[in-house]
Parts: C-alpha cells; structure tokens; sequence
C-alpha cells in the first residue's frame, strides 16, 4: 500500500488533516506532529528548530514504519518541510501535494513579524497567538457557516506548546528560499490554493505551479489558509483525483 505523509502548518497538529486521513482508506496515511507541535516533545533550544530537523524527523519516522517512498502532503510550514524534503531527500518523495504555501523564503518584514510574534508567545502563551492569527487563517464563509471549525482551529492552537511555537517560529523565519528549486522538480505536483487564502493568496500559488514543470493546479472556493480543514470534500476529491493519476 503506498502512503501519504501528510506535514501539517503552524501552529497546528496532526489533527488537522484527519478528514484526509478518514477518507484516503486505500492509502496508508502517516499524518504525525511535528517537533515541539501536539503530543511530540520538542527541544528547548530554538537553534534545534529548522526545515532541515523537522525533514530528518520525518526521513527517521519513515525508516521505523519502513516506508522507502511517500507521497508527500504539506500545508503552509508542511509544506517548507515538503521543500526540505524534495531538496535533499527527493528519492523518498514520490509526489508531492503542496496545499496553501508559497516557495520564497521570510522578506525583512516577514522576520519582523516573526520575532514580534515570538515574543506575544513567550509574553501571553498560546492564547495569543491563536487570537492574533485566527482572523487571517480562515475564510468569510467557514468564519460564518462553520463555527465548528473556528473553535476547533481556536483549540488546537491554543493547546500548542510554547516551546514549539517559538521554535516553529525560528523555523518559518531562517527558511531557505526554495524559489531555485521549482523548476528542478521532476516529481508528480498538485498545488492546492484557497480562493481567500490571504497568507498565501491564489494567485501566487499559481504562478508557484506554473514554475513547476507538470504541476496540477486547484483552487478550493471558500476556502482560506486551511484549505483541507474548511472544504475537506474539495480538497479530498482534489487529492483522490491526483493520486488515481499516480497507478
């Protein structure tokens, strides 16, 4: 049976992709928590948190389930990991499934906000950051219709660990920019946008899938940052449809 890896975002857990894993039966799905997210303990030191310690991880968490290839599934940091992944482990990549993410790496504003934003967590704890991100993850439509979603997305930040907020936080901010690496991808891609995605809006996503040679690209209306949470029935036929293609 061939498996998906599915990488979850920040400041999230595995959590957030189980409508992927209750409807891929005929996969076997691998959706694990990340260093310092969910139940998975997490160093204290931020310099241990990286791209690069979060693939290892993964690369060691397939050598113990003896998985040799994967389809890879990332969403937003998931999907820095999954361009981790392809950039210095790409025989253990069969495809790849990258959902509401973008290639360039932090601008100078971009790791302003991050330090300021690691500073809220170690100020206030993760009920901040929860409050402070939840107004741009989502979109109009899930914030009105699906209040199930709003609270569980409230609770699974909220319930993230300090320590790895922080760290995720060193993570997303010292990313290499895997612009370079598009056009060197010679694997299966599918490259997943929300319509009202404003962290990584749809239109750049496109122009992300046009730089990859053969890569599928699907807009999820109603959707924001977290796609496969807010319109998992899309995303779900998105993904089935593409991994048919794969035999």
């Amino acid at each position: 049976m061939t498996a998906i890896l599915f990488i979850h975002g920040f400041p999230f857990d595995h959590t957030m992709w189980h409508h992927q894993v209750s409807a891929l039966t005929s996969w076997r799905c691998v959706a694990p928590d990340l260093r310092g997210a969910g139940s998975s303990p997490g160093p204290a030191a931020v310099g241990e948190y990286s791209v690069a310690s979060y693939a290892n991880d993964l690369i060691e968490l397939l050598d113990s389930l003896e998985i040799h290839e994967a389809v890879v599934c990332g969403l937003s940091l998931g999907g820095y990991v999954t361009f981790e992944l392809l950039r210095n482990h790409a025989t253990r990549v069969r495809a790849a499934i990258l959902c509401n993410t973008k290639a360039a790496a932090d601008s100078a504003a971009a790791k302003h906000d991050r330090d300021a934003m690691a500073l809220l967590a170690q100020q206030r704890g993760a009920g901040a950051i929860a409050e402070e991100l939840l107004p741009k993850l989502l979109s109009r439509d899930t914030v009105q219709s699906q209040p199930e979603v709003v609270r569980a997305v409230r609770d699974m930040m909220t319930r993230a660990p300090l320590r790895g907020i922080v760290g995720a936080l060193h993570a997303l901010r010292e990313r290499p920019d895997s612009t370079p690496l598009l056009a060197t991808i010679h694997v299966p891609v599918l490259v997943v946008a929300g319509a009202e995605d404003v962290s990584t809006p749809a239109e750049g996503m496109r122009e992300m899938a046009s730089a990859i040679p053969g890569a599928e690209f699907v807009v999820v209306p109603r959707a924001g940052h977290l796609a496969p949470l807010e319109q998992p029935d899309a995303v779900n036929a998105a993904i089935t449809a593409f991994l048919a293609e794969l035999g």
